[in-house]
């Protein structure tokens, strides 16, 4: 098992492809999400996510200030292996990346409303009420990194 930090341009096409690949899995096919996967976000964004077996096993990428909202925003956060705690590490592994690589005072997130606990678990809070996104339930959170 390995984790990688990497910008859009460091990629190499077979990186890409994987972490589309788990995108689509999880959110296309086992979500059930009807959207545009390439969102032109990408290209400002690191894309931080752990390979076990040259498989992306989990994902998530964090999108520059200032292209979705004035914060950090991490977001596509994914899991295609359950019950392994890669989800946890995954999420951890991107908090530290933002600690690490930029100046940033918090972190936004649009978490999926069953997911609240398990960001909560990081220090995450609740900033809005739920609404739909994409089909599904979904509320803002922000961590605090300055606290």
């Amino acid at each position: 098992m390995e984790l990688y930090v990497k910008r859009f341009n460091e990629l190499s096409v077979d990186d890409l492809y994987a972490i589309l690949k788990a995108r689509s899995e999880v959110f296309v096919v086992e979500q059930n999400i009807n959207y545009v996967d390439q969102d032109g976000r990408d290209q400002y964004s690191f894309h931080v996510y752990i390979k076990e077996n040259e498989k992306v096993v989990a994902y998530l990428r964090i999108i520059d200030k200032g292209i979705v909202r004035d914060d950090i925003t991490i977001g596509r956060v994914l899991s295609t292996i359950r019950e392994k705690g890669y989800g946890k590490e995954i999420v951890a592994a991107g908090i530290n990346v933002v600690k690490e690589m930029t100046n940033a005072p918090r972190i936004f997130i649009s978490a999926q409303s069953y997911l609240l606990k398990f960001y909560e678990e990081f220090g995450f809070r609740k900033v809005s009420e739920e609404y739909i996104e994409e089909g599904l339930p979904h509320t803002d959170m922000i961590l605090d990194l300055k606290r």
